[in-house]
């Protein structure tokens, strides 16, 4: 499916720190996700724990979508969402992570 220029400005894809991650309880794939955007802190759920541990993760530079409607997972609110790329078939996934040093909020474009 094609999508015009004005649907991928809609998304507001921002450079996020991983500053707490713990497990969520009952599950055996998702982590809970504190990230700070700079002048804002947020949760965010994140089925990764099979491919990362929390001291891999910690203090990691992310890309998130930041105006994603909220939802509830496993009775926590998720603000948003980290971008991976895997292959289910293959068992893999990769963080999408900025390849320099980047502030904090900064705005993907």
């Amino acid at each position: 499916m094609l999508i015009e220029l004005s649907d991928f400005e809609k998304m507001d894809l921002r450079v996020a720190e991983i500053q707490n991650v713990e497990d969520v309880d009952g599950t055996e794939k998702l982590y809970k996700l504190t990230i700070s955007l700079g002048n804002e802190v947020r949760t965010i759920c994140a089925g990764i724990k099979q491919f990362y541990s929390h001291d891999e993760l910690k203090g990691k530079r992310i890309i998130v979508l930041t105006n994603l409607k909220s939802r509830i997972i496993k009775g926590i609110e998720s603000k948003g969402m980290l971008l991976a790329a895997g292959n289910k078939e293959k068992n893999t996934c990769v963080l999408i992570v900025p390849d320099r040093d980047i502030e904090v909020g900064m705005k993907v474009s």
